[in-house]
C-alpha cells in the first residue's frame, strides 16, 4: 500500500510518502499553503493522484489535554475536502512530530537552513509512522 502523509501547516504543508512492504518513508518537499482549504486540498489531492497514492494520513494536532482545538478543527475540515475528492482518510494524532523532526535532524550535518527547508516533510514522514504503528 502507497500512503501519503500530511503536516497541515498555514504557511506550509508537509508530505511524506511511505510504501508499507517493506515500510519506506521518503519525506517530499512541502508544499506551499495558499491559505484556503479547499485550494490547499486541491493541491494535495494534484500530488496524491500523481504519487498514485491508496490513502492519506493527515496529522490531528491534539492539545496536551487530550481536547482538540481550532488547528484540529481546520484539519478535520481539509481531510473533509480529501475525502469528497474519492480519498481514504485516516487521521492521526500529530503532537510533538515537528520536534521529532527537529531534534533528528539536528543529529546530522545539515545547516540550519536545510533543517528548517526539510522540517515539514519530516514531520509528515513522522505521522506515517506513528499511523504504520497504530495499524
Amino acid at each position: 500500500m502507497r500512503l501519503l502523509g500530511v503536516d497541515l501547516g498555514f504557511k506550509r504543508i508537509g508530505l511524506a510518502i511511505a510504501e508499507t512492504e517493506p515500510f519506506v518513508v521518503t519525506p517530499r518537499n512541502a508544499l506551499p499553503a495558499v491559505g484556503r482549504l479547499a485550494s490547499d486540498a486541491v493541491r494535495v489531492v494534484d500530488f496524491a493522484r500523481r504519487e498514485q497514492v491508496d490513502a492519506i494520513v493527515v496529522g490531528l494536532p491534539v492539545e496536551e489535554s487530550g481536547t482538540e482545538g481550532r488547528m484540529a478543527r481546520v484539519c478535520r475540515t481539509f481531510a473533509g475536502h480529501l475525502t469528497d475528492a474519492g480519498f481514504v482518510i485516516h487521521l492521526v494524532d500529530e503532537s510533538f512530530t515537528s520536534v521529532e523532526a527537529e531534534a533528528a535532524m539536528a543529529q546530522t550535518d545539515l545547516t540550519a537552513a536545510e533543517r528548517r527547508k526539510r522540517k515539514d516533510g519530516e514531520a509528515a514522514a513522522r505521522i506515517l509512522e506513528r499511523y504504520v504503528r497504530q495499524t
